[in-house]
């Protein structure tokens, strides 16, 4: 008979090795899905959204900024950021060869939850991904 569970304590690090276990886990649920079913997410703007206060175009480009600037240091690959800039940026048809040819898997269709190969979860907010309805313009 063999062991039938096991569990880590926290001295065992369980903090970063479990997260990176439970994206794996995902990941690979998500990943067999799509082998299963040979169903690919295609890529689409997210469902409209409002921000907690009006902002004007430029304050929306500022938050956009701040994101894409920060972003690399939260984890994950600068190449895969990059790609997903590029793909945020882009019309929806261009976007889906950048994530596909950059080996990005979409959890998410409107790409706000991705991941690579190897795991590494990658979340975008809905404000680098399209507008907000309540966009007012610059004064």
């Amino acid at each position: 008979m063999g062991c039938a569970g096991s569990s880590r304590t926290k001295a065992d690090g369980e903090g970063e090795e479990s997260q990176l276990f439970l994206s794996l886990f995902i990941l690979a649920d998500f990943v067999s899905v799509i082998l299963v079913t040979g169903n690919v997410q295609r890529i689409r703007k997210p469902k409209a959204w409002k921000h907690p206060q009006p902002i004007t175009r430029s304050q929306l480009i500022q938050l956009r900024e701040e994101f894409w600037d920060t972003a690399p240091h939260y984890g994950g690959k600068q190449e895969i950021w990059d790609a997903l800039r590029a793909a945020a940026e882009a019309d929806p048809t261009l976007a889906q060869a950048i994530v596909e040819s950059a080996g990005i898997l979409l959890h998410n269709p409107d790409m706000t939850l991705c991941f690579d190969e190897r795991g590494a979860r990658y979340e975008l907010p809905k404000y680098v991904l399209s507008e907000p309805g309540n966009l007012i313009q610059d004064t």
